[in-house]
């Protein structure tokens, strides 16, 4: 037996490419973006009494990674890249049926539209349901995962003198914390694990309508090397 679901809408994200997005919802606060709703959903109604809920969970479909043949097997980067596991003992984007889900924090709420931060949403997101988070039942003291018992490592961001100053003009120009979101993003380090880069070597992203660039100077090391926006 076969099921269809149609999108209640779609997310306008800070993240436009899948490169630099965080692997977990809340990792980088100044993840930002507005859930769009759809016809019939974007009158109000659906949405009355979510002004009093902080975060809600959002079950999407990753739409760039759909597959017709189901994976069982996937590597996560938490593993390093390396080692197989089920696909039900992780949290891979390639998923039966494309479904993910994230908690995020709403910030806001108006009819039609829902404003989210703390998202890992690609730009485009088609979402599929939203229900609100219910601390008591949500948050499960003795929980336990032992693929992943704690938040990833942290490592140092630096800047280019230059590229600071383009990141905060750049913030300025869309009021949005952009500085915070580079630094939230890229100190969990994007590259797969098992990359080794060389110092020479650049990499790019594109937040917002900017494209940052970075380079890895040394191990376990980033300096954000310039910004470029057209």
């Amino acid at each position: 037996m076969s099921y269809s679901v149609s999108p209640i809408g779609f997310v306008r994200s800070c993240f436009k490419e899948k490169f630099a997005i965080p692997r977990q919802p809340q990792l980088a606060p100044a993840a930002r973006g507005v859930l769009e709703l759809l016809a019939p959903f974007d009158t109000g109604e659906a949405v009355q009494g979510l002004e009093q809920v902080s975060h809600v969970w959002l079950l999407f479909l990753f739409h760039q990674a759909l597959e017709d043949k189901p994976r069982l097997k996937v590597r996560p980067p938490r593993l390093g890249g390396n080692q197989s596991v089920g696909v039900f003992s992780t949290r891979a984007t390639h998923r039966p049926n494309g479904i993910g889900q994230s908690v995020v924090r709403l910030e806001r709420v108006e009819a039609g539209k829902l404003w989210l931060s703390g998202i890992d949403l690609l730009d485009g997101t088609p979402v599929l349901d939203i229900k609100p988070y219910v601390p008591y039942a949500d948050c499960i003291a003795e929980a336990r995962n032992d693929i992943a018992a704690s938040a990833p490592p942290l490592i140092p961001v630096s800047w280019q003198p230059a590229a600071l100053e383009q990141a905060e003009q750049h913030g300025r120009r869309l009021g949005e914390p952009l500085v915070q979101l580079i630094e939230q993003c890229l100190a969990q380090d994007p590259r797969p694990a098992y990359q080794q880069p060389l110092p020479e070597r650049r990499y790019g992203a594109r937040l917002w309508d900017v494209d940052v660039h970075w380079h890895y100077p040394q191990p376990g090391h980033i300096c954000v090397l310039e910004l470029t926006h057209e």
